[in-house]
């Protein structure tokens, strides 16, 4: 099997694997779910044996259509993508045993609509991790925005649809409105949008436009939820907690802060922007949200809606980290995605595992709720000390990175920041943890419901275990990223 086949079978497998999830249907569920493990599986084979050609220096490509002169449909294999394809590959096998026993748990409708959907949807995820050019990742990135609204609207009430829509309407009003234009004048400008180490714009703009330019595509790259344009990430929080687990601690939110990263390094690159001030206003903005977001999330009482603006917040780690522009935050930046991912798919696991025991939702609910779903808040607990960044989880190393690059560019902003957010992080999660582990319910169970179904406990047992092996080995990810063409070079 070639390379250049792997990359367009990493594309084309979920979608395969979503029409037989939809031929299976309603009238054979275990082999629906069977057929879910079997694609996501076969997914993260094929991206993850890519890994070894990658590493010795080989970036594979392949041109599929060319639309229109230097405007073509390709794909290259890189360090920064493949990180993003290999993560969202693996944690679709984890995310879809804990869907297994969440949709049966709570006896959820559309089972083999949600199945489908989210095949589709990282179809679209591998389609931008492993876009060649800015025209390919655009167009797997409405993929992406349409495919989700489905799996956000899922349940279907009034107030589902309503907030389901607020996620589509900001999602394509950014990016049709100013992510497209950006794109647009970066081609006239510069003759192509190839993904370029060092980037393209050097020498074909300057002053002024460079932050025009970079304030059309972080703010049109709404996935990335830099405030203003956040609002349709609590919005989501509607969705079933596996959708809000993977797609909104994985796949949508981390092609967003991907795609801010690839633009920064290969369009504007890292040098060039570091001589432009117009693009200062960047890590400012980045700034505001992570302090602004972590704010807001110190006054939710929703436990959904907590982890939402959490998210936020951890996201602007990683553009701030990116808008150092310094060789040792963009590494922060790089290990951020992971260790976000891992963390904040396990504080989302978690929820949703009290939710389909308990029917739990307020964070004032859950006192004592420790002794009775050990397994659910240990996990929670090791998600939440790696939002904090707290040893010995993942969260601890990237932040480690991102503070090291501010003390290397003198960036008095960036340190306050982390340690004004960090102090944040610890005054919303630490209290829930201490509830659970701590207090005594303050109204006597009627029945003792345990755990939730052993599926929701395996996933969310995983990715807790793959947050704490980050912090021990992540050596991997640093070999991955230091290669040529990686964030680090």
């Amino acid at each position: 099997m070639t390379s250049e086949f792997q990359i367009l079978l990493s594309i084309l497998l979920p979608l395969a694997g979503a029409v037989g999830i939809a031929i299976t249907g309603r009238h054979y569920p275990n082999l629906r779910e069977a057929l879910t493990l079997f694609t996501a599986a076969s997914l993260t084979a094929v991206v993850w044996t890519l890994l070894p050609e990658l590493l010795a220096g080989e970036r594979p490509s392949v041109r599929v259509a060319e639309m229109l002169p230097g405007l073509t449909i390709e794909f290259q294999v890189e360090p920064l993508g493949m990180l993003f394809a290999a993560l969202a590959s693996l944690l679709w096998i984890v995310n879809s045993i804990y869907s297994i026993g969440y949709m049966r748990g709570n006896n959820e409708r559309h089972q083999t609509r949600f199945y489908v959907l989210f095949a589709v949807a990282l179809s679209a995820v591998m389609g931008i991790a492993f876009a060649g050019n800015l025209l390919t990742l655009f167009i797997f990135y409405e993929v992406l925005t349409l495919s989700t609204y489905p799996l956000v609207a899922h349940k279907g009430d009034s107030k589902t649809v309503v907030s389901a829509r607020t996620y589509l309407g900001i999602l394509l009003a950014t990016s049709i409105g100013l992510f497209l234009p950006a794109i647009i004048w970066t081609y006239q400008v510069a003759g192509t949008l190839d993904f370029t180490p060092g980037g393209i714009l050097d020498g074909n703009l300057a002053g002024p436009a460079v932050g025009l330019l970079l304030a059309l595509y972080v703010f049109g790259i709404g996935k990335a939820a830099v405030m203003p344009v956040h609002r349709w990430l609590p919005a989501a929080m509607v969705a079933p907690t596996p959708v809000s687990a993977l797609l909104h601690a994985v796949a949508v939110v981390k092609a967003g802060v991907f795609t801010i990263i690839k633009v920064v390094v290969f369009i504007f690159g890292v040098e060039f922007l570091s001589t432009e001030s117009s693009a200062d206003w960047l890590l400012i903005a980045a700034a505001f949200t992570v302090i602004a977001a972590s704010i807001v999330a110190l006054r939710q009482s929703n436990l959904k809606r907590l982890l939402a603006y959490s998210t936020i917040a951890q996201l602007s780690y990683v553009v701030m980290a990116v808008a150092i522009l310094k060789p040792l935050s963009e590494i922060g930046a790089t290990i951020h995605i992971a260790a976000h991912a891992f963390g904040k798919i396990t504080l989302f696991f978690a929820a949703g595992s009290i939710y389909t025991a308990s029917k739990k939702t307020e964070i004032h609910q859950l006192r004592g709720i420790g002794r009775r779903m050990p397994w659910t808040m240990a996990a929670f607990t090791i998600g939440a000390l790696s939002m904090i960044g707290v040893p010995p989880t993942a969260g601890f190393v990237s932040k480690w990175y991102i503070l090291a690059g501010s003390f290397q560019s003198d960036n008095y902003i960036a340190i306050v920041t982390i340690i004004v957010s960090t102090a944040l992080n610890a005054m919303y999660f630490l209290p829930i943890i201490f509830y659970a582990w701590f207090c005594r319910e303050e109204v006597a169970p009627t029945n003792d419901h345990g755990e939730a179904p052993l599926a929701i406990v395996i996933a969310l047992t995983a990715t807790a275990a793959l947050t704490v092996l980050l912090f021990l080995f992540n050596q991997p990810v640093l070999d991955l990223v230091s290669q040529p063409g990686g964030m680090s070079k």
